[in-house]
């Protein structure tokens, strides 16, 4: 998908730069094998997610030319639909497919209208809708991030229980943050976060969504 709309409209300047929110040995191997030609880094730390407030993975925030955002930090094409799925065998039934694939496709169609027409795509936001849309974090979730990069300290200097409280101290001051709950998760054999605990997690949503979905033109 980057790699796809980066090869298309680098040449009108358009770059995408990725930043994986994990540990390098975690995050490289997916890098490796992608073989991106854009810019990929590892924030451990997750400094990106502090300063633009993410939560989740994938989110994006669009970025113009003069260094102004143009668009939040939301959700960039992720859906729902995997909860929907058989667990046992990790499938979708084809009508899911289809509909995740709707989703993906329809922010992907209006990244393009964006690196095509720049301030005149319908989807650049101008100030105030941007301000409008801008969720400031609160002192909590500053201590969240806080405790977050004392757990990561702890973790490379071999205190792996303190980092663990601190961790657990980070997602509760942080609730909504996937990312900093993903990264002290248990990993499966492929190093993700997606076994039991998560879906619990999930399943302890509701009717709350994991992946807010963006209201593209509003």
């Amino acid at each position: 998908m980057w790699q796809a709309i980066f090869d298309d409209y680098k040449a009108k300047g358009f770059m995408v730069l990725a930043i994986a929110m994990d540990t390098p040995d975690a995050a490289r191997p997916w890098i490796e094998a992608a073989k991106p030609t854009y810019p990929c880094l590892i924030d451990r730390d997750h400094h990106v997610a502090d300063i633009y407030n993410m939560v989740n993975v994938p989110q994006a925030v669009w970025i113009d030319e003069q260094g102004l955002m143009v668009r939040p930090p939301e959700n960039a094409g992720g859906s729902d639909v995997f909860r929907q799925m058989d667990r046992q065998a990790r499938t979708l039934a084809p009508d899911l497919v289809a509909e995740r694939d709707r989703l993906k496709a329809r922010y992907v169609a209006a990244i393009r209208d964006w690196a095509a027409n720049g301030p005149q795509s319908r989807f650049a936001m101008d100030r105030d809708k941007l301000k409008a849309r801008l969720r400031p974090a609160d002192r909590s979730i500053g201590e969240a991030h806080a405790a977050f990069r004392l757990g990561t300290w702890l973790l490379r200097n071999g205190r792996s229980d303190d980092a663990a409280r601190h961790f657990t101290e980070a997602s509760r001051l942080h609730p909504q943050s996937w990312n900093i709950w993903r990264q002290a998760a248990t990993k499966d054999q492929s190093g993700l976060a997606t076994g039991p605990a998560f879906f619990a997690r999930v399943d302890a949503l509701d009717s709350r969504t994991y992946y807010e979905q963006v209201n593209l033109e509003g």
